[in-house]
């Protein structure tokens, strides 16, 4: 017998449990092998592993479903608590796009032409390039993906990963130790991930690796098995480092790689692993390449312009420097 603790993911604890806590026992009922105690936004359970996996599956499809609906039937959550949660939200109409609910129950979409295109894309190949200008929700939606994968319980864990490239700083003049002069880098990681996951489970999962956080250099002699990798800002990856991560792929993984190839930090762009890996992978079966433009970009108005204008820019550049070596 074992106890774990339930931290509940963004949802009224009151529509949660019912009118004098009349869903909760309907809950107990269902699961007379396990002792469940509630305490506020925390469930306490204690019992076998299989029947505690079998719950939290249960948990989180009934989850889904209240915050995809007003007003719950309570004969749908008779079906829900029954084990029947995939035919129930099958039938949900609500959600649309949704691909999850995150902290305090905001729904998470996939907004976008091409963001819908990856989601899509995800369901059908284990290794998918993203590639486009900032702004555009690529490694926000990949994160979300990951995320729902983690919950649904198709993988085991997750694991994100950047290189540590500069973008015009010096990474030794940073203060602290090894992990502080890093952390900086990875920090949009833990930022999606805070939209997503309610901030104790979130440290309950990175204290257990549940999810994990790292430079790629850390990715170099594991196999990677039951896990949904994100490699971002992949641009600044050399070709020996991605061939080195695509090759740490195990059963029963997914491969996410996110870059902007405008926006290349290596002293030499020509050493960006993300070109040669696209231009070398991409008509292998099960390998899917996803291009965002402008029209994904999800921050501010203004971002759209300034990304085209230096668009402009680069292209000028790259024409001037191809009729002068034309006349050389």
């Amino acid at each position: 017998m074992i106890e774990k603790k339930i931290y509940l993911d963004g949802v009224d604890p009151v529509k949660l449990f019912g009118i004098n806590n009349s869903r909760f026992e309907k809950i107990k009922q269902n699961f007379p092998k396990l002792k469940i105690v509630a305490r506020g936004s925390e469930l306490i359970i204690k019992g076998a592993d299989k029947e505690i996996a079998k719950f939290e599956d249960t948990l989180n499809h009934y989850i889904d479903y209240l915050q995809g609906t007003e007003n719950p039937d309570e004969e749908q959550v008779e079906e829900l608590l029954m084990g029947n949660g995939k035919e129930v939200l099958a039938n949900q109409t609500v959600s649309g796009n949704v691909l999850l609910y995150g902290e305090s129950g905001k729904p998470i979409r996939a907004k976008t032409i091409n963001q819908k295109a990856l989601v899509k894309s995800c369901e059908k190949n284990d290794l998918l390039f993203a590639i486009g200008p900032a702004g555009t929700g690529k490694t926000y939606t990949a994160i979300a993906l990951a995320v729902r994968a983690l919950k649904h319980r198709e993988v085991k864990r997750i694991i994100l990963t950047r290189p540590a490239v500069e973008a015009g700083e010096r990474l030794g003049f940073l203060p602290g130790d090894y992990k502080e002069k890093l952390d900086p880098y990875l920090q949009p990681l833990y930022d999606a991930l805070n939209d997503m996951i309610p901030s104790k489970k979130l440290k309950g999962f990175l204290e257990d690796n549940t999810i994990q956080i790292a430079p790629i250099a850390f990715m170099r002699g594991r196999t990677l098995d039951n896990a949904f990798v994100i490699l971002d800002e992949a641009q600044n990856a050399t070709v020996n480092q991605l061939k080195m991560f695509f090759t740490r792929m195990g059963k029963n993984a997914k491969f996410i790689v996110t870059g902007d190839i405008t926006q290349i930090d290596l002293p030499d762009r020509r050493d960006s692993g993300l070109l040669r890996a696209v231009d070398l992978l991409k008509n292998i079966n099960g390998i899917s390449l996803v291009y965002f433009d402008t029209r994904d970009i999800v921050r501010h108005k203004l971002v759209k312009y300034i990304v085209e204008a230096y668009g402009r820019e680069d292209s000028k550049i790259n024409d001037e420097h191809d009729i002068d070596k034309n006349n050389k």
